[in-house]
């Protein structure tokens, strides 16, 4: 009969070496930490446990009696006082005698005053490789990276299978090596050396992003998950060139085969091959284009099942958009706006009555009502017909020219696509450089209904060149807008997605209000590679660590830092070849 102690027991056991033990193929060695700092602000294991090299650390705590330790320190205080009191100061070990008296009445200070315990502290780090070279090498970094963190550290030749039997989970801390690793720490001093250090996010049901940058462990994050995120938020920010568009690509396709409906804004025409391949919308609007949104229509999702308020609704979007065409337009300005609008609607039979949006039909002999088409819709032309009206609106009237005759003619007809795909792109990049703003609005309008159509479903908006929304380009009531859909999208099921690679511009409109509020309710924060100037900024309004502000400056292509919630880790976005292909748009079979 085989026996469980059988199974787990290696098949050979060398201990001829003083330097190393030999166990089925594995050579061992250990190093005994013999010293500390006297003062640790930071964890001192964390390093450690973030290297990419097998070890096994152990750590002991052995609680001392308070009383017995406060008599023992008084006895000690009296002994070296006198003898600091008596002796030579030209005595070479007078400042190692002045050193542990002071230290010795700071313990007891603290156990008393303060009801601090006190403990014997042993750690060990046991290494192992398949190779004699590789583990001395190992030896060499780990005794480098504990020098750094301010340990001491001795190679437990002679005493190898001693450290060993140590680092097994047996509870089993060997006298042989005990008195070389005891010293002692106060309770406060415990939490440098907590052990249980988070090196890299690993969400059950969180789709692959890369790997952890110095221990090469998987990184995957279910960023839908609300009991571990306040929200699916997410800011992509770097540099040209960095990796932010290949990353934003490789998240569109993965979520894509987890059938969660996604809407690109996609001013710079990155998205159409990543479409094609999976068979997804992509809608044209500009002077070439054939596919037309019309701005005025009130969409049936545009409000939730059970509300009421359609035509309220939608004028609140469209002052927005047209703060954009006529500039900020102060509150006489905006009545007046307001009031045309109404008539506008009202010539078409629609009014604050929500009922006004539905007409009657007849099909198969009987009668039905039904959610009013594009077609019942007004029009740019419609609007601009009853500004010229008034002499009051004749000035709006006037910067309507382009949109309704002009060279943006194309905004003056009715919606002729139909948005039934999980993955719609909005290609506006014809639309040229001064005019990207209107078609990013439109879309976004149109997107955000969308996300309400279902609050169980799950699914994301991704503002590509979010500056030119929320930056000094804009206004504030279109940042407002889109701060909006950031602080509430959540409710919805929904997930906003900010990419960017102009820092500077996302913070320039109201000192960096609506930039900074669409920072903070994003519980997903990535940066690529960032100039210098950039990372002051955005350092101003992130946590980032003097430490981080040179990795981020540092990182190579595809490499980046990631604020996951209060986690942050370096990682490197890794992806398979099909995967590659397809984000590059090569052809695949």
């Amino acid at each position: 009969m085989i026996k469980e102690k059988d199974i787990i027991s290696p098949s050979y056991i060398n201990l001829q070496n003083s330097k190393y033990i030999e166990i089925d193929n594995l050579y061992y060695a250990g190093l005994i930490v013999t010293n500390y700092y006297h003062e640790q602000s930071d964890i001192l294991l964390k390093t450690l446990i973030e290297t990419n090299i097998n070890m096994n650390i152990s750590i002991f705590y052995e609680k001392q009696d308070p009383y017995k330790t406060i008599k023992d320190l008084t006895y000690h205080i009296g002994n070296v006082g006198v003898e600091l009191k008596e002796s030579n100061q030209n005595r070479q070990d007078i400042d190692i005698a002045a050193s542990t008296y002071n230290d010795a009445k700071y313990i007891r200070r603290e156990i008393q005053v303060n009801n601090e315990d006190i403990y014997f502290l042993y750690i060990y780090i046991n290494l192992y490789s398949e190779e004699i070279k590789e583990l001395e090498y190992f030896l060499n970094k780990i005794e480098g990276i504990t020098q750094s963190k301010g340990m001491q550290t001795i190679r437990a030749n002679f005493r190898q299978e001693e450290l060993f039997i140590s680092c097994l989970p047996l509870m089993e801390n060997m006298k042989l090596i005990k008195d070389a690793a005891k010293r002692n720490i106060l309770t406060s001093g415990l939490l440098a050396t907590y052990p249980f250090i988070s090196s890299t996010i690993f969400d059950e049901e969180g789709i692959f992003i890369g790997t952890n940058i110095y221990n090469n462990s998987l990184v995957f994050i279910d960023r839908y998950n609300t009991k571990k995120y306040k929200n699916a938020n997410m800011c992509i920010f770097g540099t040209s060139g960095a990796g932010k568009s290949f990353y934003t690509k490789l998240l569109i396709l993965r979520y894509k085969l987890l059938g969660i409906k996604q809407y690109i804004i996609d001013p710079d025409r990155e998205y159409g091959n990543l479409c094609k391949e999976l068979h997804g919308i992509q809608i044209k609007i500009g002077p070439t284009s054939n596919t037309y949104i019309n701005i005025l229509e009130i969409r049936k999702e545009s409000i939730e099942e059970g509300e009421t308020g359609y035509l309220a609704t939608k004028i609140a979007k469209l002052i927005g958009f047209f703060n954009l065409i006529f500039g900020e337009l102060n509150e006489e300005e905006k009545a007046l706006i307001e009031e045309k609008l109404i008539e506008t609607y009202k010539r078409k039979k629609i009014t604050f009555d929500d009922k006004s949006l539905y007409k009657q039909i007849t099909k198969n002999n009987k009668k039905k009502y039904v959610f009013k088409d594009s077609k019942d819709m007004p029009i740019l032309e419609d609007l601009y017909e009853v500004l010229g009206q008034d002499k009051r609106t004749k000035k709006f009237e006037i910067k309507l020219i382009p949109f309704v005759k002009g060279s943006m003619k194309f905004f003056n007809n009715y919606t002729s696509v139909k948005l039934n795909n999980d993955l719609i792109i909005a290609d506006v990049y014809d639309l040229g450089e001064d005019n990207l703003k209107y078609g990013m609005y439109l879309f976004t309008d149109i997107f955000w209904d969308k996300i309400k159509e279902c609050r169980e479903e799950k699914k994301a908006i991704y503002f590509d060149e979010i500056w030119r929304l929320i930056g000094v380009t804009s206004n504030k009531y279109v940042a407002s807008f889109i701060y909006k859909i950031f602080k509430t999208i959540r409710k919805y099921g929904g997930s906003g997605v900010a990419i960017t690679q102009d820092i500077s511009d996302i913070f320039s409109l109201e000192e960096g209000t609506y930039g900074k509020s669409i920072l903070n309710n994003s519980s997903i924060k990535t940066f690529f590679s960032l100039e210098e100037e950039n990372i002051k900024i955005l350092s101003q309004f992130t946590s980032l660590s003097e430490k981080e502000k040179i990795e981020v400056k540092s990182l190579k292509r595809g490499e980046c830092l990631m604020f996951v919630s209060d986690d942050h880790i370096l990682t490197k976005i890794e992806c398979s070849e099909m995967e590659k292909k397809i984000v590059e748009g090569e052809k695949t079979q």
